[in-house]
């Protein structure tokens, strides 16, 4: 079995505890700079002076003047975050020129589906002043589903090269197939993703859904992992469907999604005239509908996670009863550790926070427990 490299653990630590250090100062730096547009009523003004415009359009203006500065302000800290870090930890495989192709690519998209929603959102407060947030709810549970749905054929194309996973993997090809069809998940193939060209990291996925649902493996899983390995790891994958965790976890995050909106609603009728806004439907309350789900997020944040991790392990017990394979599976979380560069033991409360996954310690020892003895059920 493989081995944790004390000297990968060492660097992992170094490099969570940066990264959450640097996501701190982010969000401090958000919070700041939205509590500035609160503060100072910048977008009372704003909105005064875009007075003449068509509503659509002072609605996009008054987004991008409050969107703008903000990835502007933001961007140092994302750069040395998604680019210098992972280089110095020897994680990063993009050049520089790739990685702003990236954030291009990734700003026009947020452009797009965030101005579409910035759109219905106004507009739904005007058509529907008391009951916008639900109204907005569905269509965001609408959205979501198609997204989920189009990600494979649509998103993921415009980021990475996905293609049929080749000959030579013919094998592990119909190993995982019929980990698949044990699973009753109908799958359209086994696709390769070039997950290389930008990490060293790897990963797998059950991508999709529907028609469009597809075994995916990282190039990088591809070329350090046994079959064996691979077959636990895309197990887990699996459990999630047989759990039916996708409809279950779009049904929870649309359950919180509706708790924010309607504090949203709550905010909008409590301090539009304290404000001095005198519609709740105009889009100079837009600083106030981020400082409030803003929050809503950090607070809501732990339960998600919480709710994540307990799927999490249930498809960890899948994986180990649908493979028989604990020493793989242990073996495959202890290599994934070493060339994710990932903490297996954060600290308890850093897991409670913020881990959306078990610690790879538990995970590992879960695995172990399951091969000592493999006609036991693990402990959920």
């Amino acid at each position: 079995m493989v081995e944790l490299n004390p000297r990968r653990q060492r660097l992992a630590k170094e490099y969570a505890r940066t990264q959450r250090r640097l996501g701190l100062a982010e969000t401090l730096l958000s919070a700041a700079y939205i509590g500035v547009w609160l503060a100072t009523g910048l977008a009372v003004a704003l909105g005064s002076y875009l007075a003449g415009l068509q509503n659509w359009l002072r609605i996009a203006a008054l987004g991008a003047a409050i969107g703008a500065p903000l990835y502007v302000v933001t961007l140092p800290l994302a750069f040395y975050r998604g680019y210098k870090l992972p280089h110095k930890y020897e994680q990063g495989n993009q050049t520089v020129r790739d990685w702003w192709m990236d954030q291009l690519k990734a700003l026009l998209i947020s452009v797009l589906l965030g101005g579409f929603v910035l759109e219905l959102l106004y507009w739904l407060l005007a058509w529907q002043p008391l009951t916008w947030w639900l109204w907005l709810g569905a269509a965001l549970l609408l959205f979501n589903v198609l997204l989920t749905n189009l990600a494979p054929l649509v998103i993921v194309p415009i980021f990475f090269k996905m293609q049929p996973l080749g000959a030579e993997f013919g094998h592990l090809q119909q190993r995982l197939l019929a980990l698949a069809a044990h699973a009753k998940a109908r799958v359209r193939g086994v696709y390769t993703l070039n997950l290389s060209s930008r990490t060293k990291g790897a990963n797998a996925a059950l991508m999709g859904l529907g028609n469009t649902r597809r075994i995916v493996l990282g190039d990088t899983l591809l070329q350090e992992f046994t079959a064996d390995e691979i077959e636990t790891v895309m197990a887990h994958e699996l459990g999630h469907h047989v759990n039916r965790d996708i409809p279950s976890g779009i049904v929870m995050s649309s359950v919180l999604m509706l708790g924010g909106l309607y504090l949203a609603h709550l905010a909008l009728q409590a301090g539009t005239q304290r404000l001095g806004y005198l519609d709740p439907a105009d889009p100079i309350t837009l600083p106030l509908l981020a400082a409030v789900l803003g929050i809503y997020q950090l607070l809501t944040g732990p339960l998600e996670n919480a709710y994540s991790r307990w799927r999490e392990r249930r498809a960890d017990v899948y994986a180990l009863q649908a493979t028989a394979n604990g020493p793989a599976y242990a073996s495959a979380l202890t290599r994934l550790a070493n060339q994710n560069l990932s903490e297996v033991d954060p600290p308890l409360l850093v897991e409670a926070l913020l881990y959306s996954h078990p610690a790879l310690k538990s995970r590992i020892a879960l695995a172990l427990a399951f091969a000592s003895a493999p006609t036991l059920t693990p402990a959920a």
